[in-house]
């Protein structure tokens, strides 16, 4: 298969669960309505998601590495795409939330395994290229999905939101039975276990490097949720802007992400992954910084919040392949465990930034702000630290 569609097919993937996310962010505060739930338990459907997708990820990583990447992709889209279709049909807001972990769980598949199967597919000085390549497609999926949920509210309601999701499910199943291979040869498969498979989540998390940047990656995670949990209700209740239009403004963050990742495709071999994922993190603590100060001072009104958001979320896929690219290569015979650990961790820590940003809300942007000035510090910490460690500093 040409390597750049196998690239585009693997970033459509990983983008279902953009997908399952962003596209009915829109409809949130119609789902609270439609459900009789209020905007807190609403949120919970986010959070829900990220701790399903973590744990998928941790699940899926090991058995990909012991039985092969195939199998483990095509039965998790297939949960994804069942799960979807469930979520049509609920009544109350405990079955969505239930559905929505079980969709979750699903799509961990969709996401580890692209990564893994990359990693297989090309060399080390490579990967981090073709991680953020994939990160950049994957960036097209909440460019849009916000304003496609949002046109499918003019015509229908929030659940034709989850009917897209369900085909785009069985899409992505298709189209992986079609053309993706198994990556991983059968005499590796079979060379470990699968207890001991699982095992390297220890021998990863007991190095400092490696920690550095599951800390680092997953503190910009927690941006990217908090984002994308706060600023619906933020943008729409607080500030009055419209549900069609709230898509517009998401986009603009992610087409600062696309020019972003783009530059760190041009520059990561130059400069190495620790010194320029250092750099973003640097840039997104001063982002926080600023919009910490805006929230919290009402200064600027909606644009306050909404620039500095800019630099945040602009450096986070790239952030998010450079920790997964660096953690790969340095634990190569565990590729699908390492991804999965960096993954997990970021997802499942956009969980607890998701419902914090869900339980401190008090109709202002202060809750937000204050979130992501907490994390955007702790990615600076963390990658800090693993530049020191990979240098032997301490």
């Amino acid at each position: 298969m040409d390597p750049r569609l196998l690239i585009g097919l693997l970033g459509a993937l990983v983008a279902l669960t953009p997908f399952a996310i962003d596209t009915y962010l829109p409809g949130l505060p119609a789902i609270a309505r439609d459900l009789a739930a209020s905007e807190e338990s609403v949120q919970w459907t986010i959070s829900i998601y990220l701790l399903g997708f973590g744990l998928g990820m941790l699940i899926y990583g090991p058995i990909g590495d012991r039985f092969g990447r195939r199998p483990v992709l095509l039965s998790g889209i297939v949960l994804f795409a069942l799960a979807s279709l469930g979520c049509i049909w609920v009544t109350d807001i405990e079955q969505l939330i239930a559905l929505r972990l079980i969709q979750a769980i699903g799509g961990g598949a969709a996401s580890v395994m692209p990564r893994a199967i990359a990693r297989d597919v090309f060399s080390d000085s490579e990967s981090a290229r073709v991680l953020t390549l994939i990160a950049m497609v994957t960036a097209l999926a909440p460019l849009v999905a916000p304003g496609i949920g949002g046109r499918i509210l003019l015509y229908g309601d929030w659940r034709d939101i989850f009917t897209a999701l369900t085909v785009l499910g069985v899409a992505g199943l298709l189209a992986s039975w079609a053309w993706i291979p198994e990556s991983m040869p059968a005499e590796k498969r079979g060379a470990i276990r699968l207890g001991a498979a699982f095992l390297a989540y220890r021998h990863i998390l007991v190095d400092g490097r490696a920690l550095g940047y599951i800390v680092g990656g997953g503190a910009m995670y927690r941006a990217l949720f908090a984002y994308i949990t706060g600023t619906p209700f933020v943008y729409i209740e607080h500030f009055g802007v419209a549900p069609e239009w709230y898509g517009a403004f998401f986009a603009a963050n992610i087409a600062f992400q696309l020019l972003v990742s783009y530059v760190n495709t041009r520059f990561v071999k130059r400069l190495g992954i620790p010194r320029i994922s250092l750099i973003a993190a640097a840039v997104a603590a001063a982002g926080g910084t600023l919009l910490l100060l805006a929230g919290w001072t009402g200064f600027a009104g909606l644009w306050g919040v909404v620039l500095p958001l800019l630099p945040i979320v602009g450096v986070i896929a790239m952030i998010g392949a450079n920790c997964t690219a660096r953690l790969m290569a340095l634990y190569p015979d565990n590729a699908g465990a390492a991804a999965a650990t960096v993954g997990g961790v970021m997802f499942a820590a956009g969980a607890t930034a998701s419902f914090a940003v869900g339980a401190l809300h008090d109709g202002t942007p202060k809750a937000l702000c204050a979130v992501l000035f907490a994390v955007c510090a702790t990615a600076f910490l963390g990658l800090w630290f693993a530049v020191r460690r990979e240098a032997g500093e301490v």
